[in-house]
């Protein structure tokens, strides 16, 4: 999604989501002492989930804006446009409209935007809780109810494209990984109705699949791609054409790795 187009979300319905730790304790405790957080992990582990799940439950309306390379500060803060009067007229961008709300801003996978970029989040991510609008002359005091949220994957972090220290450290972090195999277990099943035999078998697969770590797969398997694997097998797919469309193919492009895997899954859903 273009950060000029945001996702913003107010649902009546709580995502669903089961925490593994202390991490809804240290989201409240961030949010009520207005601390900005940065949440840490592989993809597909359930950041994002967690952010809409706590965004729900304290009843605040987010703003999530996919980071990208060509992600501009305009992007975030806002940009003058022509109007159907033939005049400039601001408009806010996400961030601009998060703090005005007092409502939740997200940035996920905040390292793929530019460090020019990230900049901007330094005022608002220390005392001052500010957002200077250059464009405007104005200036933004973010109300009590205002959170910055950042997150990023570590596994593609490279000196590319890595938080800035002086970023980094205005944030309160939290890890994030897989969840233990009988959580995540739940999560298939409450995600997709599938039988309890088939998600144990799932996730034993995916544990199976995690093992094989950097030497035949970049990132291991997610806990999305066997909710989709799942889905599949749900939908009346075969196990193993379930599994092949959801896992193998998802993971990799390499025939020979795609050949390795399938060994793997038909060692489990065979």
């Amino acid at each position: 999604m273009d950060a000029s187009t945001p996702s913003t979300e107010s649902s009546t319905t709580q995502p669903l989501y089961r925490p593994v730790g202390q991490e809804i304790e240290l989201f409240e405790y961030a949010y009520k002492h207005q601390l900005p957080l940065l949440v840490k992990g592989p993809t597909g582990c359930g950041k994002t989930r967690f952010i809409r799940h706590m965004a729900h439950r304290l009843k605040r309306p987010l703003f999530t804006v996919a980071c990208h390379d060509d992600l501009t500060a305009a992007d975030l803060v806002g940009r003058h446009l022509i109007g159907p009067d033939g005049g400039a007229h601001w408009h806010d961008g996400p961030l601009t409209r998060a703090v005005r709300a007092g409502g939740i801003c997200y940035l996920d996978e905040v390292v793929e935007a530019r460090k020019d970029t990230t900049v901007i989040l330094h005022p608002l991510a220390d005392d001052r809780r500010q957002l200077p609008i250059e464009r405007t002359g104005e200036t933004l005091d973010a109300p009590p109810e205002f959170m910055l949220v950042v997150s990023y994957n570590p596994g593609y972090q490279n000196l590319m494209k890595g938080m800035k220290p002086s970023t980094r450290q205005r944030f309160v972090a939290l890890r994030f990984d897989f969840p233990p195999a009988p959580v995540e277990t739940r999560v298939l099943i409450d995600e997709t109705g599938i039988a309890p035999h088939i998600a144990q078998r799932l996730i034993t697969l995916g544990t199976a699949l995690r093992a094989l770590g950097e030497v035949d797969l970049e990132e291991g398997v997610s806990t999305r791609l066997l909710i989709y694997a799942a889905r599949l097998i749900q939908g009346g797919f075969p196990l193993l054409a379930a599994c092949r469309s959801a896992l193998a193919e998802s993971l990799s492009d390499d025939p020979e790795v795609i050949a390795a895997l399938m060994e793997v899954i038909e060692v489990h859903m065979g």
